[in-house]
């Protein structure tokens, strides 16, 4: 990687993928960070939260230019195959060059957002770059719950102007973004043991999937692991008795399942049956997600018999509402043609000790949509018996096409390429809309390499993307 052109991204970058850095676990890259400002001679303070902000002067010419703010989150997605083997918290995240493309061995890579941190740093450490006063925002636990941008307190920022590098789509500038809401459901059970009688044993698992983050690829037809499980077991206990051992599929509220898998009972003499329609399902799973999910695997096995089941009430209600649970696009915006305005995710499915744990996430850029989407999952989920509760969520960030700084980096963006940018807001989340709560006079946009998998093992990273997103941030400082 520290041959890779730009140099002084890569290089940081090389050395950021070593650090681990799972969400609500940034001890490690905090500490990095802060050591990083310190070789560097840089100002530098750690908050409360564990955010880490650094500052430079602007350099000749520039010191009475509005400061400018380049922001991005420590935090990554930890995700890998199941066949990996891989401690988040750890080792670092080994990687490989693929033609254009930086990969990782089987797991997330973290070019969301490490490579956002690498150019924010190699901004602050470049001895030719011309700029104004410069500040590094890096925030924690961006991921799963926005903490650290909810928790950075009054009076830490200087500048006036954000650039945050959150952004994954090249030749884009993004000037708004979808709020979001996070759903819990808890549904309680007492495992039973298994009823005298014929039982058959079978494993259903749903596996190969692309995934992917739950905003920027929710419109894309993908198909949701634990809906794909949960059809094919609600369609076989309309025609015999099913019960369920075990059920797991998802991990990340932000994440689009992408395997899952079930332990089921049915009658012994439904065993040869269960197997025709298992193979038709099959076949339609193949209709309907082929042309996008190429790798798709669903696999029915034969299993030892498990120990103990959910009781069948459980199991019926379960089903019913896991089926009924949303999950997808709920509504297109009618201001930005193509731009998803509301959905949702259902995340993970876990079997925890005494209970079932529901995991769903609601994006919507209409605050009122955010809130009836998410009373619409309460009510499938409640329908079940569990107790619902929901997060604190996360306002979105309204776009301000009049924005100075958006007009600069647009020029900016032509100048270097001879091309027009797009100008978009994004469904997915971004710390901008609680910057703007806090520090209402930003002026704000946000821009970043190609990146595409992101959330998931098949996560991968455009050098030559990022090659110019570098010049293309490099000259809208110095524009500045």
């Amino acid at each position: 990687m520290n041959n890779l052109s730009p140099k002084e991204v890569f290089s940081i970058f090389h050395e950021i993928t070593k650090v681990p850095r799972p969400s609500k676990h940034e001890e490690q890259i905090g500490a990095w960070l802060m050591n990083f400002a310190k070789e560097h001679g840089l100002e530098h303070l750690m908050d409360g939260a564990g955010n880490v902000i650094m500052r430079k002067p602007a350099t000749a010419g520039y010191e009475t230019h509005p400061g400018v703010i380049l922001q991005a989150h420590m935090d990554m997605v930890c995700e890998k195959n199941k066949d990996v083997e891989h401690d988040f918290m750890k080792e670092g995240i080994k990687t490989y060059i693929d033609g254009d493309y930086l990969k990782a061995q089987g797991t997330t890579l973290g070019g969301d957002d490490g490579i956002g941190m690498a150019m924010a740093l190699a901004a602050l450490t470049s001895e030719t770059l011309q700029h104004p006063a410069l500040e590094a925002l890096f925030t924690v636990d961006e991921e799963t719950g926005l903490t650290g941008a909810f928790k950075l307190g009054d009076g830490l920022l200087q500048g006036k102007r954000l650039i945050n590098l959150d952004s994954e789509d090249d030749g884009q500038i993004f000037i708004g973004c979808a709020g979001g809401i996070d759903t819990l459901a808890k549904l309680y059970y007492e495992p039973e043991a298994i009823e005298n009688g014929d039982w058959f044993a079978a494993e259903v698992h749903v596996g190969g999937l692309m995934g992917g983050h739950s905003g920027d690829d929710i419109n894309k037809g993908r198909a949701n692991a634990n809906k794909v499980l949960v059809r094919f077991l609600f369609n076989v206990s309309k025609k015999t008795d099913l019960r369920i051992a075990s059920i797991s599929g998802g991990n990340l509220r932000n994440a689009i399942a992408r395997e899952a898998e079930a332990i089921v009972l049915v009658p012994f003499k439904y065993k040869e049956q269960l197997r025709i329609d298992f193979n038709e399902y099959v076949a339609e799973a193949e209709t309907e997600y082929g042309e996008v999910e190429q790798e798709m695997q669903l696999k029915l096995e034969s299993t030892d018999m498990p120990k103990t089941i959910l009781p069948k009430i459980i199991s019926e209600r379960l089903l019913l509402s896991l089926y009924a649970c949303p999950h997808g696009v709920y509504a297109m915006s009618k201001d930005m043609p193509g731009l998803v305005e509301t959905s949702t995710n259902l995340a993970s499915v876990k079997m925890k000790e005494g209970f079932i744990e529901i995991n769903t996430s609601q994006r919507s850029s209409v605050e009122s949509q955010k809130h009836n989407l998410k009373n619409m999952v309460e009510c499938a989920l409640r329908l079940s018996g569990a107790e619902v509760s929901h997060g604190d969520g996360y306002p979105g960030w309204k776009p301000n096409v009049k924005s100075e700084l958006l007009d600069v980096t647009r020029k900016a963006y032509t100048e270097l390429t001879g091309q027009e940018p797009e100008v978009k807001a994004i469904h997915a989340g971004l710390e901008c809309g609680l910057f703007l709560e806090k520090y209402p006079w930003l002026d704000m946009v946000s821009i970043g390499p190609q990146m595409s998998g992101v959330h998931s093992p098949s996560e991968q990273l455009s050098i030559s993307s990022t090659k110019k997103t570098w010049e293309w941030l490099c000259k809208t400082l110095e524009k500045l």
